[in-house]
This record gives C-alpha cells, structure tokens and sequence, in this order.
C-alpha cells in the first residue's frame, strides 16, 4: 500500500491491498489515466497505454491536430472547451466570458496521511492508521487557474478517494460553471452499468443496463441526493455476479445535487464522471479563493459485485463513520409514528412505554407532532417549542416519567423547513428559499429554510440545542420532508445565487457537526421521507440512516438489498411495523417482519399496546435474537447468495464473522408456488476446514460442504414465510 512515482517513464502508481491504479504524464503536461486494475508490482512498459505514440501522437509532434488528441486522450481531469467533447469534468467562465479551460501538470507531492476538507464529510485516517496522498498541481495559466488533483489511499482499504481543489490564482474573479470530483477513461470491454433507482417507499433497487454509445447517467437536482437516484454507478464487465465479473465503481460523498456519468465515445472509450450536477450551480471564485469539490470513492473489484460491497462496508466502518456508536449496540426503540401519528400525549406514550418496557424494548422515541399547535402536517415547521396542551409540563416531565419505565427517549426534527402557518415565518417570510415575485411552491405545506445564510443556521441549531439541553435526550431523528423548488436567497447577491444549492448542503453539514460536537454521546439517525439522502456524506455525521417509509417486510427486500450493495447493515435503519402494513396493505407474518428488520438497526413501529400476549411474545423473542447476533450484523462480512429482485421467489443473504468464526443466514420464502421445494444454499466466507453447528441442532456440517454444496432451507407452507440458520464453528 503505497504511491510512488517513477521518474523515467512519469507515472504515478497508486497501491491498495489488491489493486493499482497508473497515471502518466504525456508530453510534459497532459496527465492521463494508464491502469486501474490487479495489483501490479511494477508499473514497467505502462506508459505505452497511453497510446502516445499512436496517432494524431502528441501536440508537441502534431500540433496541427491537437482537437484531436485531446478528443481521445484519456485525461485523469477533463475539461471544457479545448477539444475534448466527451463529458468533461470543469468549465470555467472567466470575467469576460470565456470558457476554454486546459490545467496541464506542473508539480506534485506525496505525503503521509489523510487531509481533512474544511466544511465537508471525507474519509479520514483514525490514530494509528496508515494513509497516504498524492497531489498533483496542474495550471491553466491563461485565465489564472490551480488544479489540484487529489488521491488517497488507506492501508486497510481496496480503495481510492479523490477530489479536486480550484484556486484562482489570477487577479480577476472565475466562475465555475461546473466542477465535477472524479473521471476515468477505460477502454470498453462490453460493460453493463449499474445504478440504484427508485421513489419514495422503493428507494435504491439495483438497475442493470448495457453500456450503449452516447451518454447514461444518474443523477438529482432535488436538493439532496433523492429516492429516484443515488449517487453511485458501476461499470461492470458482462455476466458480473456477487463473485465473478470486474466492477469499476464510483461513489459520492455528498448529500445534494449529484451527476454520475459515463459515455462510451466513438472510439470505443467509457468515460465515466462524477460530482455535483452542474444544473443549478455556479460558484464565483475571487483572486486567492478555492473552492473543494467533494470526495469520490473509487473501487475495482475482480471477484464480483460481493467484493465491492465488502469494501465499502470495511472503509466506511473504518474511515468515515465517526459516532461512538459505530462498534456499540444500539438500543432496540419503538417509535410512536405509525402507533398515534399526530394524536398522542403524554399518557399514551407513556402506555407505550410501559409495555415497550416489558417485551424488552429499550428506548421510546417521539415523532412528528410535539412541538407548536402541529396537529397535522400543515403548520409549526420552524417552531421548536413543545405543545404542552399535548405534554404538560413539557419534555422534562414526559422524559422523567418514560425514564421512570425504564427506557431512554428520542425526539424527531425537521429543522430544515418551515411552516407557511408559523410564528418564524411570519416574522421572517425571507428566510425561506423563494424567487421575489414568484408564488413559492409548497410541498407538504412546507418550504425549505434558507441555509446558505448563518443568521439562520445558528436559529436552527439553537432551536434543536435548547430543546437537547432541556432533558436528558439520547437519540434525535433529523428529517427532511421536501425538495427544492424556487431557488433563490434574499441574501446572496446576483452573481452568487448559483451557490445556493451547494451553499445550503454545506449549512446542513455545519448543522450536524455542531450536533455531534455539542452532543458527542448523542446516537443521531438522519432521514429525508425516508431514504431520500441515505448518502456517505450523511454518515460522517450518523451512524444510521432511516431506510425507507416503506417497512413492509417484502418491499424491504429490494430496499435493503439495494441498499446493502454500498453501506454496513448496521446504517440501515429497519423496523417492525404494524399490519396490514401501513405503505402498501399487505399481511406479512410478525416473524417474518423481525428476521428482515433484524438485519440493520432493529426497532418497531407500531402500537405495542394493541398487540396480542402472543405477539408481545414474539417481540420479546425477536429481541432476543437481535442481543444473539447483533455483533455479526455490526462488524461481518455481508455475502448475497440469493436475490428476490433476480428469481422473483426467495431471498437470502448472510453475515460472516471475520475470523470465519460463526455465520447468520437470513432466508425469506416470497413466494412458496405450486411446485413448492427447497432451496440449497451456498454460504461464503467460512473456513472450509473447519466443522459448524447449525444452533438449535446436533446437525455438523464441513466448511467446505456448505460453501460448495450448500444447506437446504426446507420449504414451508405459505408465502412470505422465513427462517434464520446460526451456524457456529465447533
């Protein structure tokens, strides 16, 4: 694991574990994309794959051509209006319009170590990891322009983070039109692009295309990252399953506004880019100014789709994810939406809490509607003072008596919006995001709060903080209900509304930084109508994300497949809920409904004082099995061995520990057919020379027999039916 660079053939070879990635420098100047791949131990005779002695060859040979060298070199950056025409990465307009843009290479350094990015979520370096970085400073010096192109590697990580900073480093303003964190150019060998697609309720299904000439992408101009798209795409090459197949995958840190490109060009090149969608963006860089574009994470993968999960999983635990309750326990919670929605006071939550208390439940946590006159959805956002005809005495005596019960309490926010029927509105109708003139669009009966401006930010951060300091809180929901419409500020001058969209994620990044540092012990799960920013950026400051509003015990298994592709387990947040389930009406068994919650955070939504002995019960046992292999679910290896999505008939997947110690495999019968039968089972990441237990039997099987010839799950009666196998090394 290391990044060197090689004088005589000017290029920089980057290793993780088990991979390397070639940049060359061509002609002096140009810096171009060689190799990511295998792990090389040397990059000798890598310079040829620059193709620089190919024609149109390079300008200083053929200046004559040189539209068309740059429309076929594979640039590491590439930029707008020098002949390049694929997708570029950069356009910059300068003060008199113009908006050719050609940073070519100048220096570079190494150093050990990970930077931090001022205002933004990045992977870090934890005390007594190795990292290390590269630089490489390229100059546009025509119109005053710095690029530096920034990449970092982890030592106990196969993967690649990049971003770029721009400095103007002229003596007139710049505008970046567009800035964009990552490119790569591969030559195409057939591939197929991968990327996670959906809505509100069915977040983050698994879309599968073939690469075709011209462009495809993913991307949001909603404001956050979004239900519809995520800002992820893979490359993979033909036939990719979880173990077999190369995959060339990008992933965004960032929260808002995205675009994740490719484009296979006439040549037979993929070009595949990634960063904050230029749509709604412009950003105005005075002289001596920088702007940081956020990271990408870059990961190639030879054995499949599995291995680029496990990666991710592994970096994001260990380099990203900061709460103190990454490698904790978190407390099973009951949450009152789907139990009261708006109707509640302090004596049913507090019935809630009592049985909650009873079938082993460890926290109570109270949803939308507690604060202002809020007894529906229309009113209040923006008023963050507690309704005391709802809770007398208001939070200390409601947190005092469900403590009394024996369970610690949370609290729901959505500190982003605003409320047309609110006193802040009405006393600061300019806070919110709106055009002058226009009649702002309502969504939910809501509008977005202005957090591009600090007055603001610091309104929204006391109104959440007074309310922390008020009782002994131990968890906050943070929602956002709606996306952006209207955007324009009271306060950004002209030249600088195009900074609102990204000015508003960096407000709510301020905002949740300032959260934890005040409230270091404080576990915060982030949501947006359920899965509408589960993003990396979002997990630098949470540990957990709400999964989707859709808990129903089917729909959650494209969700959290999907979902389980790119993030740990233990981000997703998962419930029991109530049936017929409140999203799509359908009757799943309560069994059924614990194993697939079982498998993220694990918690309930519904009304546990309306439940049968029988179902209190079975809480109680679910509970048990949550205490029984929560470790696996925190800290395994995750293996997919079957997908609904695909066989449209059963699911399966399993958490291995990492010492092939033990393993827990989760299997969920969909659909049982006329043909009803079992299904064998082919588990991974054991020791194949080591004997298991099935738990709950005398049954011993070999590692090798269950990874190659598999465990039958017997089929059962009916549909939507499920089991959980434990298997422990003897």
């Amino acid at each position: 694991m290391s990044i060197t660079f090689d004088k005589d053939s000017n290029i920089f070879q980057l290793n993780t574990k088990t991979t390397s990635y070639l940049i060359g420098i061509a002609d002096g100047k140009y810096v171009g994309h060689i190799y990511y791949g295998k792990k090389l131990n040397n990059c000798q005779g890598g310079y040829a794959l620059l193709r620089t002695e190919e024609k149109p060859f390079v300008p200083s040979q053929n200046e004559r051509e040189k539209a068309a060298f740059a429309d076929t070199f594979p640039y590491e950056y590439s930029t707008h209006g020098i002949g390049d025409y694929r997708e570029s990465c950069l356009s910059v307009r300068t003060a008199q319009g113009y908006r050719a843009c050609e940073p070519v290479f100048k220096s570079y350094r190494i150093f050990d170590g990970k930077p931090h990015l001022p205002g933004l979520p990045a992977t870090f370096a934890r005390d007594g990891d190795w990292a290390q970085t590269l630089e490489i400073i390229c100059e546009d010096a025509c119109i005053g322009l710095q690029a530096i192109l920034r990449y970092s590697v982890f030592a106990d990580a196969d993967a690649i983070i990049r971003s770029v900073e721009l400095i103007n480093s002229g003596t007139e303003p710049l505008y970046l039109e567009k800035a964009l964190s990552a490119c790569i150019d591969l030559d195409d060998e057939s591939f197929e692009m991968l990327t996670l697609t959906g809505s509100w309720a069915r977040e983050r299904h698994m879309t599968r295309c073939p690469v075709t000439f011209g462009k495809h992408a993913a991307s949001s101009i909603r404001g956050c990252s979004s239900h519809q798209e995520h800002p992820f795409m893979a490359l993979m090459t033909p036939g990719t399953t979880q173990d077999m197949g190369e995959v060339y995958a990008m992933h965004f840190v960032y929260s808002g506004n995205f675009l994740a490109l490719c484009q296979k060009s006439q040549y037979d090149s993929v070009r595949m880019v990634m960063g904050i969608h230029p749509e709604d963006f412009e950003w105005k860089l005075e002289s001596g100014e920088s702007f940081q574009t956020p990271e990408v994470v870059c990961v190639y993968s030879d054995q499949g789709l599995g291995k680029m999960s496990r990666t991710l999983h592994d970096l994001y635990r260990g380099h990203l994810i900061r709460s103190p309750y990454l490698h904790k326990k978190r407390p099973v919670l009951i949450n009152n939406w789907e139990a009261t929605y708006f109707d509640f006071n302090t004596d049913k939550l507090v019935e809630i809490a009592k049985d909650a208390k009873e079938a082993g439940i460890e926290m109570l946590v109270m949803d939308d509607g507690w604060f202002g006159h809020r007894n529906l959805d229309n009113s209040s956002l923006g008023d963050w003072t507690v309704n005391e005809e709802k809770l007398p005495g208001g939070l200390p005596a409601l947190v005092k008596q469900v403590k009394e019960e024996g369970l610690s309490f949370g609290i729901w926010f959505e500190p982003e919006m605003v409320s047309p029927d609110s006193d802040l509105y009405r006393e600061h109708p300019d806070w919110a995001i709106q055009i002058p003139g226009r009649t702002p669009t309502q969504s939910r009966a809501q509008y977005v709060l202005d957090l591009s401006r600090p007055e603001v930010v610091d309104y929204v951060y006391e109104s959440v903080a007074n309310i922390l300091r008020s009782a002994d809180i131990s968890y906050v929901k943070w929602d956002m209900n709606r996306q952006f419409t209207d955007l324009g500020s009271a306060k950004l001058p002209p030249e600088r509304q195009g900074e609102l969209a990204h000015r508003y994620i960096l407000g709510v990044y301020e905002l949740q930084e300032r959260l934890v540092t005040e409230f270091p012990d404080l576990l915060l799960e982030n949501c947006a109508s359920g899965g509408g920013r589960f993003d990396p950026g979002m997990l630098y400051y949470s540990p957990q994300i709400w999964c989707s509003d859709d808990t129903d015990a089917v729909e959650r298994l494209a969700i959290q497949e999907g979902t389980a592709l790119l993030y740990p387990l233990s981000c997703m947040g998962a419930h029991v809920s109530d049936c017929p389930n409140h999203i799509v009406g359908r009757n799943t068994p309560f069994e059924t409904r614990g194993h697939v919650a079982l498998d993220g955070t694990f918690g309930y939504e519904l009304d546990i004082t309306k439940l049968t002995a029988e179902e209190k019960e079975k809480i109680k046992k679910q509970i048990e099995l949550y205490h029984r292999y929560d470790h696996l679910v925190r800290e395994g290896a995750y293996y997919r061995i079957a997908s609904w999505q695909e066989n449209h008939l059963y699911d399966c997947w399993e958490v291995a520990a990492k010492d092939q110690s033990e393993a827990v495999v989760t299997y969920v019968q969909v659909l049982a057919g006329a043909g009803m039968r079992s299904r064998k089972l082919r588990l991974r990441g054991l020791d194949e020379g080591a004997l298991y237990r099935l738990e709950g039997t005398e049954k011993v099987y070999g590692g090798q027999m269950l990874m190659y010839g598999g465990v039958l799950a017997e089929a059962q009666e009916g549909d939507y039916v499920s089991r959980v196998m434990h298997f422990v090394r003897v």
